[in-house]
C-alpha cells in the first residue's frame, strides 16, 4: 500500500487535524527525526495555515482540543505546535497544560521552533530573569499603587492569565480585583 493510502485509511479520510473531508493531502512535517512516522493526512485550510502565519485564524484551530489526543504521534506533534504558536489567545494555553507528550514526541515537537528568544524579539522577564509567555499567572512583589484609581494593587496578589505588551517588554496586563491594568514586569514574579 501506497502512504497516501496508509494516510487516508488510518485517519478515515477525513483531516486529522480539523476533521474535515475536503482538499485532503499528505503533509510532512518539518523538522522530522529520521525513521519517525512523519506524515500527516490534512486538508487546505489547515496546510495554508500551518504554512502562512499570516493567514492563521485561531477559531479553527479549536479542532486541536479533540486532535491533541490522537494516538498518532505525529498529529499529536503538529497539534502541539499549532497550539504553542496560538498560545496568546489564552485558550491554547489551557489545551497545552492538558496535553501529554512522550519525550521523545516533545523533542520532535520542538525541533524546528523558533522562540521569542532565538528570533530576536523582546522577551519579558520577571523580577527574577524568568520568561514570562500569554496565559501565565505572577504574583506581585510589592504594593502597586494603580493610576487613574485609588486603587492599590496588594503585595502577593496572584495575577492569572496574564497578556504581553507586544511593543513593551517590561510590561504585561491583567487583571486585579476585575480591573485590566498594565504592571510593570520588574514587579511581578512568575508562579
Amino acid at each position: 500500500m501506497s502512504l497516501e493510502q496508509d494516510l487516508f485509511q488510518r485517519s478515515g479520510s477525513q483531516c486529522e487535524l480539523c476533521g474535515s473531508k475536503e482538499d485532503l493531502q499528505v503533509y510532512a512535517i518539518p523538522d522530522s527525526p529520521q525513521g519517525a512516522e512523519n506524515h500527516i493526512l490534512i486538508c487546505g485550510t489547515c496546510k495554508e495555515q500551518i504554512e502562512d502565519p499570516e493567514k492563521t485564524d485561531p477559531n479553527h484551530w479549536r479542532c486541536l482540543n479533540d486532535s491533541m489526543w490522537s494516538p498518532v504521534p505525529a498529529v499529536q506533534v503538529m497539534a502541539w505546535r499549532m497550539l504553542n504558536r496560538l498560545k496568546a489567545e489564552g485558550w491554547p494555553q489551557d489545551l497545552l497544560d492538558m496535553m501529554y507528550m512522550e519525550e521523545e514526541q516533545l523533542e520532535w515537537a520542538k525541533a524546528g521552533q523558533t522562540t521569542e528568544e532565538t528570533s530576536g524579539e523582546e522577551v519579558h522577564k520577571d523580577s527574577n530573569g524568568v520568561t514570562i509567555e500569554a496565559g501565565d499567572t505572577v504574583v506581585l512583589i510589592k504594593d502597586l499603587p494603580v493610576r487613574g484609581s485609588s486603587m492599590v494593587a496588594k503585595r502577593g496578589t496572584a495575577v492569572r492569565r496574564v497578556s504581553l505588551v507586544h511593543d513593551h517588554p517590561g510590561q504585561i496586563e491583567g487583571k486585579v480585583d476585575g480591573q485590566q491594568i498594565v504592571i510593570l514586569t520588574k514587579f511581578v514574579k512568575k508562579v
